[in-house]
């Protein structure tokens, strides 16, 4: 665990890069663990299906790979540049990994018209995909700024930012897409 965390302190005076990567492989405790995997099972087959499909299974699990592992470690860059200089800073989990994959299949599949909804713990009905997005994405902005409850809440918001501009730049036309289906919805 202190080997792998990531503890920017640490990383700006060693040079221990990896960290941005390895603490994507640790979590706090087993509900942690148990609540990305979950969320990470429950999105990432449209999102690998839909870059297979335009690019092939190799190609298309390789640029899911970097979706995912990228999205850990491009969404541990701002807390790194935040807290450099604080000793006591840490931070572990896949949260920026799996906002990225959650993000772009919101972007791929902004509503469910299936069912009503997703179901998203805590909420007691069924969201929309892209409703439920803009939601997480302001509180994740907001409690990043208030820095209260010792979660790194700028990792799920810029791995949200990642996942999108990622899947926008793979999949021509997503963008388009996306707003034409909440138009849809929404008339």
């Amino acid at each position: 665990m202190e080997a792998w965390v990531m503890q920017p302190y640490v990383i700006a005076r060693s040079g221990q890069w990896y960290r941005l990567l390895t603490s994507g492989f640790l979590h706090a405790d087993w509900s942690h663990l148990l609540f990305n995997m979950f969320a990470f099972y429950s999105f990432s087959p449209v999102v690998l299906a839909t870059l297979a499909q335009g690019y092939g299974s190799g190609v298309g699990l390789a640029l899911f790979l970097l979706l995912y592992l990228g999205g850990i470690i491009i969404s541990d860059l701002p807390t790194y540049f935040r807290h450099r200089d604080d000793r006591n800073y840490r931070s572990l989990g896949a949260s920026g990994g799996v906002a990225s994959v959650l993000f772009a299949s919101i972007l791929l599949f902004p509503v469910n018209s299936h069912g009503g909804g997703i179901i998203i713990f805590p909420l007691p009905f069924p969201i929309q995909p892209f409703l439920f997005g803009f939601l997480y994405l302001a509180y994740s902005w907001f409690m990043g700024r208030r820095q209260g409850d010792n979660i790194n809440h700028d990792a799920h918001f810029y791995g949200a930012l990642f996942g999108v501009l990622l899947i926008s730049a793979l999949v021509p036309g997503v963008l388009p897409q996306f707003m034409q289906q909440i138009i849809n919805y929404v008339s």
